[in-house]
């Protein structure tokens, strides 16, 4: 794998009624992946999208669709967000009592498995399961609704995941507030993959999509400066 920073918006900021023309136009953009928000109304206080939604959108998607699932319990839509096309199936550590079965169970479909830790998780509770996982997502701000300012205490726990990854080939992704004046704090302290909504759809639309690349690119070179 490479470090090298990719950025991946987030659906859950583009304009619903036109889902395969968004995703087509961030990454003729630059966008390096696709991040789709999953919610339930349980786990967080929102509901967002399933695997209809998923596969709808996968053919209009050339490059990595991330699934990010907030939702509990999860392991009985693993299978369906599988054959929906995800390429990497990320569940919350604080969704169920089973996490390393639910890592196996993404991982059985040929899927990267990858796992995400809220605000208040500390980074030494992944320390079991880095040999299950090939992402870990730091919430850096707490899960649920989009448009939330950074929490600034987590980017110490991005330099322990950082120093506890070492060289094995986890990315690390940060979800949550994220900018051009955050993304260099992040990329400075480890993250390579970035996820941002707002930031990168604000001003633009499919009818304007080179917005949205002026967006990301801002993105990405104040990310780059900090390396």
């Amino acid at each position: 794998m490479t470090r090298a920073i990719k950025i991946a918006p987030s659906i859950l900021s583009a304009d619903f009624a036109n889902f395969g023309a968004e995703c087509a136009a961030i990454e003729s953009q630059g966008a390096d992946w696709v991040h789709v928000d999953v919610m339930d109304g349980h786990f967080v206080p929102n509901i967002t999208f399933g695997p209809a939604t998923c596969a709808a959108i996968r053919p209009h998607i050339k490059g990595v669709m991330d699934v990010h699932l907030m939702i509990a319990p999860v392991d009985p839509y693993i299978d369906a967000f599988a054959n929906a096309g995800a390429d990497v199936i990320t569940a919350h550590l604080e969704a169920g009592p089973h996490i390393h079965r639910t890592l196996q169970a993404i991982r059985s479909h040929g899927v990267k498995a990858g796992i995400a830790l809220n605000p208040g998780t500390p980074a030494e509770a992944i320390a079991p399961l880095m040999d299950m996982i090939d992402l870990v997502c730091v919430m850096t701000v707490n899960p649920g609704f989009g448009g939330q300012s950074f929490i600034m205490s987590q980017i110490e726990k991005v330099r322990s995941l950082s120093d506890m990854i070492g060289d094995r080939p986890i990315h690390i992704e940060i979800d949550g507030g994220v900018d051009p004046k955050t993304a260099p704090l992040v990329a400075a302290a480890g993250a390579d993959v970035l996820v941002a909504g707002s930031a990168v759809f604000r001003g633009g639309s499919v009818s304007a999509p080179e917005v949205y690349g002026e967006n990301i690119r801002a993105i990405r070179a104040a990310a780059e400066a900090a390396l």
